[in-house]
């Protein structure tokens, strides 16, 4: 299985302590050698760097650990192949345009006799089940809400609405757990293992599982700043981190939980 690192802001944040631990999975504390991949979201762009090489020993891995790319929205994936060679065109995260904003999505797990009907409008690049899987998502937002400007966009909880009963049928092939972002909110499906932390004031020391690196963010943040990050296991060992339900959905906004399979969080 691949893993996830996922995080979402209300104010943008650079994502180097996570990742650090994170990129160590990929072929050194753990087995996930097959490529890897981040996107950091600039308003409705993404700036996205992928590598077929293990994040563990990537150059580009060093530069991303290196380079703080401040965001309010990140997605990340490290790779163990099941579906499709080891390849560049097979990494995650992928990334697409609908509605004049990019789209970006990873998946994690195994998603057997899955053969979609794609239209046209996304088909997949690459060669795994995960592609499409992503297709599949654009295609049916698009289908739902048709040609859409930056004026009349659908609001989260819309998309919330269109997006919960596809994940349902497609965790019905198998296992999908997914991070999938437009830049403005990070929507979640957990099959089987997910887990995530909100970081807010007052902030304290953090120490990462795969290395000895500590931070203390009261140090690098102010009293209004709040992070959520999401992982496929917990990245730390001196924190309380929340795992996901199994078979939920939930979306994330401004550096927290929002809506939890369809209902609001704030009722």
């Amino acid at each position: 299985m691949c893993q996830l690192l996922g995080m979402n802001c209300n104010t943008p944040t650079d994502i180097q302590f996570s990742f650090e631990g994170f990129a160590k999975r990929g072929g050194l504390t753990d087995e996930h050698a097959d490529g890897w991949g981040i996107a950091f979201f600039e308003g409705s762009a993404a700036r996205c760097f992928i590598d077929h090489r293990p994040a563990a020993d990537s150059p580009v891995a060093e530069l991303i650990r290196n380079y703080p790319i401040r965001s309010y929205n990140v997605i990340s994936h490290i790779r163990k192949a099941t579906v499709g060679q080891v390849k560049l065109q097979n990494c995650h995260p992928f990334i697409r345009e609908l509605w004049g904003q990019a789209w970006v999505f990873a998946h994690n797990g195994d998603l057997k006799d899955f053969n979609p009907s794609l239209q046209g409008d996304f088909l997949p690049i690459g060669e795994t089940d995960s592609e499409l899987a992503f297709c599949l998502l654009l295609q049916t937002l698009k289908n739902e809400f048709g040609y859409r400007t930056a004026g009349n966009r659908p609001s989260v909880a819309e998309v919330d609405e269109v997006l919960r009963p596809v994940c349902s049928k497609i965790a019905e092939h198998g296992t999908f757990n997914m991070l999938l972002s437009n830049g403005q909110a990070m929507y979640t499906h957990c099959s089987t293992k997910l887990e995530y932390i909100v970081r807010a004031h007052p902030f304290k020391a953090a120490h990462l599982v795969d290395c000895d690196i500590q931070v203390d963010f009261g140090a690098v943040t102010t009293q209004n700043d709040r992070v959520a990050v999401i992982a496929t296991s917990a990245l730390t060992n001196d924190e309380v981190w929340t795992p996901f339900e199994p078979q939920s959905f939930l979306v994330f906004e401004d550096g927290q939980p929002v809506l939890k399979n369809g209902q609001s969080l704030f009722l």
